[in-house]
């Protein structure tokens, strides 16, 4: 398929199964005591994840997720085994496995030549304390520059065990990416070569982008009046 051919990138509109739910939140900006000034008290939002997206994915997707199963089924390994979900959104792919496949499915990418993706794009790490198991999210862009693609792939870890495995010696490239996502989540890569910090000192204690983070702050004074450090302030979830 050519992927400049107009009509190999034209998709059916996004369609999900049943969104995942992560958590609930109930109050403005989530107050949890009697705090609340704002008279949005009773508002309840809901925060999900899309569901799986049925096939056919549409233009060059079916193509790779079939090529991806094909080589699943040669190395003899179920494919609901190793792939959780997929979905499309818009122009992305996304791809979601268990962390225990993750290095495979990296291979994939990098050595099929139907597939051939040369680069990983690094790793985003999010933490969603509501995903119960799953507190903790990688997301990993592969872009291809001879099909001229970008796909992506999606693992999880839970909070009590937190660890992934590192992909440093299938794409170099995430090296510094993995340290920065460990340095300031505290997500454990198994397999690379130096996890130090990089962003912050090495005698820093803990990982300040995850949402147990304490906000710290010192007080702060104004012609008399003192603003208490953040975390010192009303209770908010």
């Amino acid at each position: 398929m050519d992927p400049q051919d107009e009509t190999s990138l034209q998709r059916p509109p996004s369609v999900f199964e049943q969104p995942e739910v992560i958590s609930v939140r109930h109050g403005s900006f989530g107050v949890i005591d009697d705090g609340d000034t704002t008279g949005f008290g009773g508002l309840v939002e809901t925060f999900s994840l899309p569901g799986a997206s049925p096939r056919p994915y549409g233009g060059w997707f079916d193509e790779a997720v079939d090529v991806i199963e094909e080589l699943l089924t040669t190395d003899g390994i179920a494919r609901d085994e190793a792939i959780e979900k997929i979905v499309v959104n818009g122009d992305e792919l996304i791809i979601t496995v268990p962390r225990e496949h993750l290095r495979t499915i990296a291979r994939y990418l990098r050595d099929d030549q139907d597939l051939r993706f040369e680069m990983c794009l690094g790793i985003s790490a999010v933490n969603y304390p509501g995903d119960a198991g799953r507190e903790f999210h990688g997301l990993y862009p592969f872009r291809s520059f001879t099909h001229k693609r970008v796909i992506f792939v999606e693992t999880t870890c839970p909070d009590e065990d937190c660890w992934l495995p590192s992909i440093v010696d299938i794409y170099p490239g995430n090296d510094w990416s993995e340290r920065e996502a460990w340095d300031l989540m505290g997500i454990v890569f198994r397999g690379h070569p130096s996890l130090t910090r990089i962003e912050l000192p090495s005698d820093w204690v803990g990982h300040p982008q995850r949402k147990d983070y304490p906000l710290g702050g010192i007080p702060i004074e104004y012609r008399g009046a003192t603003v208490p450090p953040v975390d010192t302030r009303r209770s908010y979830n």
